[in-house]
């Protein structure tokens, strides 16, 4: 047998038998040491918590009569046990990862050697690594804070979805089960919850369709307007209108909704001293989800707005003067110059804008709170999106497994309409064929 493959099967035995095979001493050591310590690990400590992810726990807690005492008997913690058993898998993938780079060590070193080379000591593998490496082992530590951070969250709550984690199964009282894809049968087959969610989806997408047009056009065509060289006290219009964005968006909702207050809001109040009356501007159906597009409409325009005055001073003045000289109007030179330069620079931005709108807890929550009720959906009101109703159903009813199933459908809506937005915009097309 070759030395390469021979040594590739011993490393495959046990860590390190092929570094030693190669007459790296120290670097077979500290291969078999942590071999051996993963290894350890892997059949005293994580064997039992893989364990626990798949069956979630047998025990549950409750009260067992010992004689003629009822002693409470403390059980097993499914979402505990979930937790524990995702950290267990990384773990166990780390592991299976530095098993495999353990071979391939062996392996390629065997290689050189046998191509007439020499087998490097363990001070020069250190220093080639750092060297051939250096940006991994830079990018290591963000990479490991990540996968713990981030991405074990995300799929600890994409695995939700597959539980029956819901009222009145909560744990450590009841234990948890694995129900596949039971949810999301429910949510689009049975009636209370799939006419919720369609209207919610519904609202949702023509919200984040208005929304967003509205403060992108708005702020655009303000920035226009101020641009013109016949406006005067541009910074004072730059300051005033920039003053909602730099208010924190809280504070403006919780006065936006004293303002529009039915009862007592200077907006009603000043509507009655006028012979108007006043509006149900958060009671009706109708006028509430216009007061969330008229604030959202003051909240969002100063974003676009800043967008557009940093593409506007990057057009160059010669293609206005050109457009004069050849007789083009206000009308000509803002479709023909202004506009395919903004929409070029800013595209990106507006799908951002896009998907954040989906998202756009702060506006609904703080100003509507998802009302008003409508008797006809399962815990959620007129105004309420997807996002405010996965939260009223984790937070306030503990419907932790339908929230997850919502949270999964919002980042496949997000997902796939951006990603299908951008591919078809000027900057990625150009940018694609740059490359």
């Amino acid at each position: 047998m070759r030395k390469p493959a021979a040594a590739a099967i011993l490393s495959a035995l046990l860590c390190g038998l092929g570094q030693w095979s190669n007459r790296q001493w120290i670097k077979g050591f500290v291969f078999a040491a942590l071999g051996a310590a993963g290894l350890y690990a892997l059949i005293f400590g994580l064997a039992d918590e893989l364990k626990g992810l798949i069956t979630l726990g047998t025990q549950p807690t409750g009260f067992v009569k010992v004689g003629k005492l009822t002693k409470m008997v403390e059980g097993d913690h499914s979402i505990f046990m979930m937790i524990r058993g995702l950290v267990a898998l990384v773990a166990a993938l780390l592991f299976v990862f530095f098993y495999v780079l353990n071979i391939r060590d062996a392996y390629l070193v065997a290689k050189a050697v046998e191509a007439g080379g020499a087998a490097r000591s363990f001070k020069q593998s250190l220093s080639s690594m750092g060297q051939r490496n250096f940006a991994y082992l830079v990018l290591l530590p963000a990479f490991v804070s990540i996968s713990f951070l981030t991405v074990l969250p995300l799929v600890f709550s994409i695995l939700i979805a597959f539980t029956n984690y819901a009222d009145p199964i909560l744990p450590p009282a009841k234990l948890v089960d694995w129900v596949g894809l039971d949810n999301f049968s429910k949510m689009l087959r049975l009636r209370q919850w799939s006419h919720t969610f369609g209207g919610v989806l519904l609202w949702t997408v023509v919200w984040a369709v208005i929304a967003t047009a509205t403060t992108y056009v708005g702020g655009i065509l303000v920035a226009v307007l101020i641009h013109q060289p016949r406006v005067r006290f541009k910074k004072f219009w730059r300051t005033a209108l920039i003053i909602p964005f730099a208010i924190p968006n809280m504070v403006s909702l919780l006065v936006m909704r004293n303002m529009f207050n039915n009862q007592f809001g200077p907006i009603n109040d000043y509507l009655r001293r006028m012979g108007l009356g006043g509006l149900p501007w958060l009671t009706d159906p109708f006028w509430a989800k216009a007061t969330v597009l008229m604030v959202n409409m003051w909240i969002g325009i100063p974003i676009s707005m800043i967008l557009a005055f940093g593409v506007l001073t990057t057009i160059p003045k010669d293609l206005y003067e050109a457009a004069d000289a050849d007789g083009a109007g206000a009308y000509h030179r803002l479709r023909y110059i202004t506009m395919p330069m903004v929409l070029f620079s800013t595209a990106p931005i507006l799908i951002m804008q896009f998907a954040g709108n989906i998202n756009n807890f702060n506006v609904i929550y703080l100003l509507t709170n998802g009302e008003p009720v409508n008797i006809h959906y399962q815990f959620a009101g007129h105004t309420d999106l997807l996002v405010t109703w996965l939260y009223k159903l984790a937070l306030n009813q503990s419907q932790f497994s339908f929230a997850s199933v919502i949270g999964i459908f919002i980042f496949l809506i997000v997902g796939s309409l951006s990603i299908w937005s951008y591919t078809r915009t000027r900057s990625y097309r150009e940018e694609d064929m740059i490359q």
